[in-house]
């Protein structure tokens, strides 16, 4: 079986980056969020080609999904998050009113751990529902990887993944972290970028810039 994926554009990826700050009831982080605009073409953008490019890098696809009208604003506690989108458009709200991205597909987001986000105004409008096996914890790799092989896409999809050193995700909507935001800004940062791998333009970079941001700010009167 070939397991390669799809190569994906030659030219650098425009990587847009934004530190969002931490409110009384979500940690968000001194990391930066990463959004790589139409960083998949629509070609590279299926399912299956995504899901291998992920686990060539480290990162466990663990759900497929396609989003209803509105969802609860959360954050991920113990992990980093990337989610891609496979098809259609939606907005999402980071951190707490700080920022609105309009996404469509072959957009990626590299989401650090206590970041709080929330999807909304998807199009075309469908009711949630999980695309995956389970929901979206603990299936496993061949029943992963059989999905992506055959699902039909509609509405508007994300497919999520995590580090695969990494702990399982949890859904925290606020306040669950109070007096615990330097343990949940450290969870780690893996070594290679979920969509770039060792290029050091992408997420395997932002360890360094979060730690040089954090020292900078020590330093701030």
């Amino acid at each position: 079986m070939n397991l390669a994926p799809s190569p994906v554009s030659i030219m650098a990826p425009r990587v847009d980056k934004y530190f969002l700050p931490p409110t009384a009831l979500m940690p968000n982080s001194p990391k930066p969020l990463l959004h790589y605009p139409s960083f998949f073409t629509p070609d590279e953008c299926t399912p299956s080609n995504v899901y291998k490019i992920l686990r060539n890098n480290g990162w466990r696809a663990r759900w497929l999904a396609r989003y209803g009208p509105n969802q609860p604003s959360h954050y991920h506690s113990a992990v980093h998050e990337c989610m891609v989108v496979l098809s259609g458009s939606a907005r999402v709200l980071f951190g707490v009113a700080d920022l609105t991205e309009d996404i469509i597909g072959g957009d990626v987001f590299v989401l650090p751990a206590g970041l709080a986000h929330k999807t909304h105004d998807p199009s075309p409008v469908s009711e949630f529902a999980w695309l995956s096996p389970g929901d979206g914890r603990a299936p496993s790799d061949e029943d992963m990887e059989a999905v992506m092989s055959t699902v039909q896409l509609s509405g508007f999809t994300m497919l999520g993944s995590y580090p695969q050193a990494g702990e399982d995700w949890d859904f925290a909507v606020g306040g669950e972290s109070e007096g615990q935001y330097e343990k949940v800004w450290s969870v780690p940062v893996p070594e290679r970028d979920p969509v770039q791998g060792e290029q050091r333009v992408g997420y395997a970079r932002t360890g360094i810039e979060a730690k040089e941001r954090r020292t900078l700010a020590r330093h701030v009167l």
